[in-house]
């Protein structure tokens, strides 16, 4: 085994060459005690390029103050959001499973840099809550970790042998939670629409927020459910305990449950930690239309902002301006395509701004960017009902779409679809 020491924080920045591209994980898989040094040390580096798709934390560098450093978002979460509002980061629109592609393709220096479990006496470090773009590059690139205890290990192809990496500094800290997105009474119509279209032994991807939080807790009464799925909740994990989550139908990966990065409690950590059933495995091929089209009966459920009567979905900006980015909802929204029995619900409040607003309009608010196509979208599902797009006419998916949306707009949703000629 490679026997390579423990370095203090200064000599992991001395590691780290001007002109690098440093490519850092998603979500808990930041180091946060590196990107904090590199944050308040910025006269050690003449030039650096960060490449990041979540983060967790504010810095200055994200920010513009230090102009020889550049901040490349590909996912914002809100620190980045308001770097991006104010022209000081980057925003590289991408389908989450060509990341590693797209990372290799832009970036002239690059290093891994990421938070890891403690070695293990094989030599080996655990990724745990990731696996995302970062495992693509284990023993492809130069790797400096961040070893933490408070870090889950997991099984998967996130795993990096000492003799993989350049250097390492030990710093505990706890893991960033996400608290569950309270269940609107909305979010509960939403969900169980959806819920009564799952059937027994489909294979899952749910994603954050209110509605699949929802739709999960309508599933207790499900048997033999599978997850493939980008992100791993705690609602799955919930799932799982009920017993409802096997995986015994699955064509690959049988009796697992397959996630790209996990963001949640600590109660998930805890779940994931040394969790055989688990395989956390790298975005290209978890997120791969290819591979998530291999599952019969695959569901995708995810969310839009707005849509319009030909059935464009926005969902990566909210009136007109840049709120996150694509993310994998085209990933999993084509991937269910190919599935036998596949199913992909987008769904949405009907309303925006304490009912104000329509979320179904006639066309998309100026500026917005259309993230599933209207030749990709199946289902959409508010409040009011649900319907599938796919195989209906433009006259058809208006009709559809306007029932869909809250009463008091549907007089004038009518109107306007009359009057460009949609409706007849």
């Amino acid at each position: 085994m490679n026997h390579l020491k423990e370095l203090s924080i200064q000599e992991v920045l001395s590691l780290i060459p001007n002109d690098s591209d440093l490519i850092i994980p998603i979500g808990n898989g930041e180091p946060d005690y590196i990107l904090s040094a590199i944050d308040e040390q910025p006269q050690q580096f003449a030039s650096l390029r960060i490449h990041q798709m979540l983060e967790l934390k504010d810095r200055r560098y994200m920010h513009g103050i230090y102009p020889h450093i550049g901040y490349y978002s590909y996912f914002m979460g809100s620190f980045a959001r308001k770097a991006y509002k104010n022209g000081n980061c980057e925003l590289i629109p991408n389908h989450f499973h060509t990341m590693p592609k797209l990372l290799g393709m832009t970036t002239q220096n690059p290093i891994l840099v990421c938070q890891a479990t403690p070695m293990d006496r094989n030599g080996y470090f655990s990724l745990g809550t990731q696996a995302d773009y970062a495992s693509y590059f284990i023993g492809k690139i130069p790797i400096i970790l961040q070893v933490n205890e408070h870090m889950p290990r997991t099984f998967g192809d996130n795993h990096v042998h000492v003799s993989q990496i350049i250097g390492y500094v030990h710093h505990n800290h706890p893991l960033i939670e996400l608290k569950n997105a309270e269940i609107t009474d909305t979010d509960k119509k939403i969900a169980e629409y959806v819920a009564e279209r799952i059937d027994n032994g489909s294979t899952l991807q749910v994603g954050i927020g209110g509605i699949p939080n929802a739709v999960v807790s309508l599933l207790k009464g499900h048997k033999d459910l599978g997850i493939h799925t980008e992100m791993l909740t705690d609602g799955v994990k919930d799932l799982y305990k009920s017993g409802v989550i096997t995986g015994a139908k699955k064509y690959t990966h049988v009796g697992k449950m397959v996630a790209t990065f996990a963001l949640g409690s600590q109660d998930l950590y805890d779940f994931m930690n040394e969790n055989k059933e688990l395989e956390m495995l790298s975005v290209d091929y978890v997120n791969d239309p290819r591979n998530i089209a291999k599952e019969d009966k695959m569901v995708a459920i995810n969310a839009t902002t707005e849509i319009d009567f030909y059935g464009q979905c926005a969902s990566e900006t909210v009136a007109g301006s840049y709120y996150s980015s694509t993310g994998g909802q085209v990933d999993f929204g084509t991937g269910v395509q190919f599935s036998k029995n596949g199913q992909g619900f987008i769904c949405m409040h009907s309303t925006a701004k304490n009912g104000t607003i329509s979320r179904i309009k006639p066309i998309l608010t100026p500026g917005s960017v259309v993230t599933t196509s209207k030749n990709d979208v199946d289902y959409i599902v508010t409040e009011y009902g649900i319907t599938q797009l796919k195989g209906k006419s433009l006259s058809q998916r208006t009709q559809s779409l306007i029932s869909l949306a809250h009463p008091q707009f549907r007089e004038e949703l009518r109107f306007e679809a009359k009057q460009s000629g949609v409706l007849i």
